[in-house]
C-alpha cells in the first residue's frame, strides 16, 4: 500500500483552515574547527571512528575551559552533541591519570541509561579501560561495591546522591578523594522545589569533597533559558563560564500553529485540542510518519493514548503506539525508549518526561497538545523532532484557554521572545533546615561553619533545641540512629509517595506505579479511574494511612475528576503597597485543602454523568502568598464573585509565563468575602510548603503580568468576554470593559 511521506502531508496541511501561522526555520551549517593539538590521539583516533573529523564551536570551547580548570555551562539546542563537551575532558582526565572519577548527574534514569551507553561506545572506540557504571536504584547490591571502589565515571541522578551514595560517603573514600569532574546535565530543569533541593545537594557534595581533599570541577548542560549563568552559580555556588554559541548543523523545521474550529460561534468555544490533536496524530501516524504528541497531564495522555491506539490498530498494531509519563515502572520506560529507537513504535504520547533529552530516534513530527507553559519548554518538546538533522514538523494545538489564544494570535510573541528565567529558592527555610539536618548527619558542624553561604550557628542551635542535634562544645552532631535523608523528597512537596498495586489478578497482586500525596487526594480516592497505559483501573480502595491505592481494571466510559476545596488564614504581612483602589500584600498564608466530591466525565462528550463524595482528611501547608484586597464597592454586589473569578482566571494563566513554572506550581483562589478582611480578595500562592519564590515574583512583577492581561483581552475579538479571554461569558455587555477598568486602576501606584 502507498504511504505519503511527510512532504506529502505537509503540502496536504497547507490547504487545511485551520493552521493560523507556518513558521519555517531553515536549515544550519555546521560551525566546526580541527582537534586541539593537545588533544589525546587516542581519543582523536575513537572520534573519527565515529565518523567524528572535527569538532563542533561550541565542543572546542568547552574543551578549552576544562583544560583552564574553569566551571562552565553550555546552553545549546537539543541534539546539538552537548554529551561531548562533558566526555571528552573527562576522557582526557583520565588518559592523564587512569585513578582520576567524575560524578555525572542526570534528572531521570532514563537519561542516565542512555549516557551510560553512549559513554561506553565511546570508551570501546578511544580503547581505554575506564569502567563507567550506573548507581541508581535499580543497581544491583552486589554491584554496588564495585561501583563504589574502582567506578571512573559513576553515572546517577540527584536523589540518589542525596539518599544512598552522601549519606554513606565513608564507603566512596576512593572516589571523593580523586573526584576531578561533576557533570550536571539538563540544568534547566532544577528549578522550584526540585531545583531548591538539588543547590542543597550539592551543597553537601562541595563539603564532602573539600573533606576529602577533592576540588571537582563542574560541567553544566542546559536547553536555552534566559539565565543560565544565575542559575548554574545559585546552583553550585561558584563563578561559570557560559558557552552559547551553537556549532551543531540543523534539519528544516516547520512550526506550526493549528487552531481548532468554533464549534459555537457566539461563545467562541472551538473544539477541544485534544480532539484536535488526536486527529492530527492519527493522519501522520496512518502513514507510519514516526510521531510524538505531548499532553498536560498523566490523565490527557491516557485518554489520547486509548483513542490512538483503538483508531490504529488494525494498520499498524495496537502495540506500535505506547504512552510515556511519570509512573510508568522503569522497565516500561526503557522498552519503549528502545521500540522507538528501533521503529518498532512509530507513536508516542507523553507528558513532559520525554521533553528531556533521551535518545528516542528520528521522529519526523511533534504534536503540541496546547502551549506548554513556557517558551523554553515548548522549544524542548519541538527538539524532540527532527533530532538528525532531518526536516521534520511542529504542530502546536490551541485550546480554548486564554494564553493559548493569546500566543495562536500573536506568533511574534512566540518566535520573538526570550525563553523565560528559571527560578531557585535554596534558603526555603523548611529545604534548608532538611538539608543542614542531612549535612549534619554526614559530617559533624563547627561554630562558624557556612552552608550554601549562611553562617548556620544560630539554625543549628534551634535543631539542637528541638533535640534533633547534639552539641559538644563547638561542635554539633547528629544525635540519631536513622539518617535524615530517607525521609526527604526532592521532588514533591510531600514527603511520600502513594503506591498504586494492582489487584485484577486474584492470584497476585503487583505494583504498577507511584503518585505524590497531594496528586493522589483528586486522581487516587475510592473510585476513581485511574489511567495506565491506555488501561482502566477503578481504585476501589486508597488506604491513606499505609499509602496505597488498590485498583482493579475495568472498562468504563467515562473517567473521574475530583473538587479541591481550599481555605486561607494570612499568618504574616511582609510587605504591602497601595494600587489604585486595591491592596497588595505579601507574606505567609496557610493553606487547608479537602477534596469534597468527584465527578464522572463521559469520554466522548466531556459531559457530567455523575459524582460521589470523597472521605479523605484535610491537608494543611504553610507557604508563600500574595493577595489583592478590594474595597467592597469596587463592584456592583451582584456582580463581584463573576469578576473576581474572571480575574483570577486570567491571572493564572499569565503569571506562570512570566515565572517559568506551570500552572500546577502556583493556585489563585478568588474569595468574596475573605476570612481575614470581610473584603473581596484574590489570593496567589506557591503550591509547596514553605513557598519558593513563585509569590514574591508575582508581587515584584505584577505590572508586567497586569500589562498582558489587558493585551489579552483587548486582543481577542468577543464583545463580552468569552473562554479565549476572561475564561465565562458573561450576560453583561460591559463586563469585559470593566474588567479592563480595574487592570488600568491596579496599575496606578498610590505612594
Amino acid at each position: 500500500m502507498f504511504k505519503k511521506t511527510l512532504q506529502q502531508k505537509l503540502q496536504e496541511l497547507k490547504q487545511d483552515k485551520q493552521i493560523t501561522y507556518w513558521h519555517e526555520i531553515e536549515a544550519k551549517d555546521a560551525k566546526t574547527e580541527p582537534f586541539p593539538e593537545w588533544l589525546d590521539m587516542s581519543i582523536c583516533h575513537g572520534l573519527r571512528k565515529r565518523g567524528i573529523s572535527e569538532l563542533y564551536s561550541h565542543q572546542k570551547e568547552a574543551l578549552e575551559c576544562s583544560r583552564k580548570g574553569d566551571h562552565f555551562v553550555t546552553v545549546t539546542p537539543t541534539a546539538s552533541g552537548k554529551s561531548l563537551c562533558y566526555h571528552l575532558p573527562v576522557l582526557t582526565s583520565f588518559l592523564k591519570d587512569s585513578s582520576s572519577r567524575a560524578l555525572y548527574l542526570f534528572p531521570t534514569k532514563a537519561l542516565a541509561q542512555d549516557q551510560m551507553a553512549e559513554l561506553n561506545e565511546m570508551i570501546g572506540d578511544v580503547g581505554v579501560s575506564l569502567k563507567c557504571h550506573t548507581y541508581d536504584g535499580d543497581t544491583a547490591p552486589q554491584v554496588r561495591s564495585n561501583v563504589r571502589q574502582s567506578g571512573n565515571v559513576v553515572i546517577t541522578n540527584p536523589d540518589m546522591l542525596h539518599s544512598a551514595i552522601l549519606p554513606h560517603h565513608t564507603k566512596w573514600v576512593a572516589f571523593f578523594e580523586r573526584l576531578d569532574y561533576i557533570v550536571i546535565d539538563e540544568l534547566h530543569t532544577y528549578r522550584g522545589v526540585f531545583g531548591s533541593h538539588v543547590a542543597n545537594v550539592i551543597g553537601r557534595l562541595k563539603r564532602i569533597c573539600a573533606y576529602y581533599g577533592s576540588n571537582p570541577t563542574f560541567i553544566c548542560t542546559s536547553a536555552t533559558i534566559a539565565n543560565p549563568k544565575e542559575l548554574a552559580e545559585t546552583l553550585v555556588r561558584e563563578s561559570f563560564h557560559v558557552i552559547n554559541q551553537n556549532g551543531a548543523p540543523s534539519g528544516k523545521k516547520h512550526f506550526l500553529f493549528y487552531n481548532p474550529p468554533v464549534v459555537n460561534e457566539p461563545l467562541q468555544i472551538r473544539q477541544s485540542a485534544m480532539r484536535s490533536a488526536q486527529e492530527l496524530a492519527e493522519g501522520f501516524l496512518r502513514e507510519g510518519i514516526q510521531t510524538i504528541l505531548f499532553a498536560r497531564s498523566r490523565v490527557r495522555v491516557e485518554l489520547i493514548l486509548t483513542k490512538l491506539q483503538q483508531m490504529i490498530k488494525h494498520t499498524f498494531g495496537k502495540k506500535t503506539i505506547a504512552g510515556y509519563r511519570g509512573g510508568y515502572l522503569p522497565n516500561q520506560r526503557r522498552a519503549i525508549e528502545k521500540g522507538l529507537r528501533s521503529g518498532e513504535i512509530i507513536g508516542v504520547v507523553s507528558t513532559n518526561a520525554l521533553e528531556l533529552g533521551v535518545d528516542i530516534g528520528q521522529l519526523e513530527v511533534c504534536i503540541l497538545t496546547g502551549y506548554p507553559g513556557s517558551i523554553a519548554s515548548a522549544w524542548q518538546q519541538a527538539g524532540r523532532a527532527g533530532r538528525r538533522q532531518n526536516e521534520a514538523a511542529i504542530i502546536m494545538v490551541a485550546s480554548s484557554s486564554p494564553i493559548d489564544q493569546y500566543i495562536i494570535n500573536h506568533p511574534e510573541y512566540f518566535f520573538n521572545r526570550n525563553p523565560e528565567t528559571a527560578r531557585v529558592n535554596p534558603l526555603n527555610l523548611i529545604i534548608y533546615l532538611d538539608h543542614l539536618k542531612c549535612a549534619a548527619y554526614e559530617l559533624p558542624f563547627q561554630v562558624g561553619d557556612s552552608f550554601l553561604g549562611e553562617v548556620v550557628d544560630d539554625y543549628l542551635t534551634y535543631l539542637t533545641e528541638k533535640q534533633v542535634l547534639l552539641q559538644k562544645k563547638d561542635r554539633w552532631y547528629w544525635m540519631s540512629d536513622a539518617f535524615p535523608a530517607h525521609g526527604i523528597s526532592l521532588r514533591s512537596a510531600s514527603q511520600e509517595n502513594v503506591v498504586i498495586i494492582d489487584q485484577s489478578d486474584i492470584t497476585t497482586h503487583k505494583v504498577i506505579g507511584e503518585m505524590d500525596r497531594f496528586s493522589a487526594m483528586t486522581l487516587l480516592h475510592d473510585e476513581a479511574i485511574y489511567l495506565h497505559q491506555g488501561i482502566q483501573f477503578q481504585v476501589e480502595y486508597l488506604d491513606w494511612d499505609e499509602k496505597k491505592a488498590f485498583v482493579r481494571e475495568v472498562k468504563v466510559d467515562y473517567f473521574t475528576d475530583a473538587n479541591l476545596a481550599v481555605s486561607l488564614t494570612i499568618l504574616e504581612e511582609d510587605a504591602s503597597s497601595q494600587r489604585g483602589l486595591a491592596q497588595l500584600s505579601y507574606g505567609d498564608v496557610s493553606v487547608t485543602g479537602k477534596v469534597t466530591i468527584f465527578k464522572k466525565i463521559r469520554l466522548t462528550t466531556m459531559e457530567n454523568v455523575g459524582s460521589g463524595p470523597v472521605h479523605l482528611p484535610e491537608e494543611e501547608m504553610h507557604t508563600s502568598g500574595v493577595w489583592l484586597t478590594f474595597p467592597a464597592e469596587f463592584a456592583e454586589p451582584k456582580e463581584i464573585e463573576d469578576i473576581l473569578m474572571s480575574f483570577a482566571t486570567l491571572l493564572h494563566h499569565v503569571a506562570p509565563l512570566h515565572l517559568m513554572c506551570e500552572r500546577s506550581d502556583i493556585h489563585v483562589t478568588p474569595q468574596v468575602k475573605a476570612d481575614v478582611s470581610g473584603k473581596p480578595t484574590v489570593f496567589i500562592y506557591d503550591a509547596y510548603p514553605g513557598g519558593i519564590g513563585l509569590a514574591k515574583e508575582v508581587y515584584d512583577r505584577l505590572d508586567t503580568i497586569l500589562n498582558h492581561m489587558s493585551k489579552l483581552i483587548t486582543s481577542c475579538l468577543c464583545e463580552q468576554g468569552c473562554p479565549a479571554c476572561v475564561g465565562e461569558v458573561k450576560e453583561d455587555r460591559r463586563f469585559k470593559k470593566k474588567l479592563m477598568t480595574i487592570i488600568s486602576d491596579l496599575k496606578r501606584r498610590v505612594s
